[in-house]
């Protein structure tokens, strides 16, 4: 039977056991992206673990403040702290590998350019090694990333279905791996022929190596550009970001969940002492009838 501390500390791991649901939530939606859209495979599995882990330290403090057992609300403690450093952990690897490059403002265009010197630290490093960034290009490609980059507008003239105009491409709100892998970069001059087919001026010359590794062909398109692993690693940065705004609420949740924790464990302990010490009083206190 719950009493004082200990029902509340049973009502709040339930409310915690609901609350890492959107953790774990987070953690499989990064995994959902990891295979359409951002194509970064490990980064949603500490998300993840760390979501599954509440969920049972939750329960376990529950039952421990449910019957009492202060063995199970120890082993609880335990575990919570280190569930809280975890999280904490990785709240902090998340901001300081996301922590350099925003998009870069180009003239008369909506959306924002990437540029992978913007960048740096572990995160740009793995991104930009060959074999990895293969992997990724390929999984990019296989996610057909570019496919939302078609828009068709109906002609008032013929009625037929045609590419937009290139205003009309200008003032598009593009992803960042859109921008940075569908095209190429606004710096080359390309002529535009429709959202994913670009042309080069004859006899222009530019300066931006991108501007070579382009290709027409739509399995190739800018997936080997410096460009296209700046706007991966921008797409990275909004995706833990949103996840990281989250897992500072459950920190925050599980800090206050602890402390009640180790309060309901300190007067468990007591509320056991002094049950046995009033037992003892009782018997003394109810002598025997018969006094010899």
């Amino acid at each position: 039977m719950m009493r004082g501390g200990t029902s509340m500390l049973g009502i709040v791991n339930f409310i915690t056991f609901l609350a890492s649901i959107p953790v774990l939530g987070g953690g499989i939606w990064l995994a959902s992206r990891a295979n359409s859209t951002d194509c970064i495979r490990f980064l949603q599995w500490p998300i993840i673990a760390i979501g599954l882990a509440v969920m049972v330290v939750s329960l376990m403090g529950f039952a421990g403040a449910c019957y009492r057992q202060t063995w199970l609300l120890r082993i609880y403690l335990f575990a919570m702290f280190f569930v809280v450093v975890a999280l904490l952990f990785f709240i902090v690897f998340a901001f300081a590998v996301t922590d350099r490059g925003e998009g870069q403002v180009v003239m008369n265009r909506r959306f924002l350019e990437y540029q992978l010197s913007d960048y740096n630290g572990w995160l740009r490093n793995r991104v930009a090694d060959q074999q990895y960034w293969a992997t990724i290009a390929a999984c990019l490609r296989d996610g057909h990333a570019c496919k939302g980059m078609r828009r068709g507008v109906r002609d008032p003239n013929t009625g037929m279905m045609v590419a937009e105009s290139p205003a009309m491409f200008a003032n598009r709100d593009l992803s960042p791996i859109e921008s940075g892998c569908c095209k190429p970069p606004s710096s080359c001059g390309f002529n535009y022929n429709n959202e994913t087919y670009w042309t080069p001026i004859p006899g222009s010359s530019v300066a931006d190596p991108d501007c070579y590794k382009w290709s027409n062909d739509q399995q190739t398109l800018c997936f080997g550009c410096d460009s296209c692993k700046a706007g991966v690693l921008a797409g990275i940065k909004k995706s833990w970001r949103k996840v990281a705004i989250i897992n500072i609420v459950m920190l925050i949740i599980l800090v206050i969940v602890y402390v009640a924790g180790c309060a309901a464990f300190r007067n468990a302990k007591r509320m056991d002492n002094d049950e046995s010490y009033g037992m003892a009083r009782m018997t003394k206190s109810r002598p025997s009838r018969f006094q010899f």
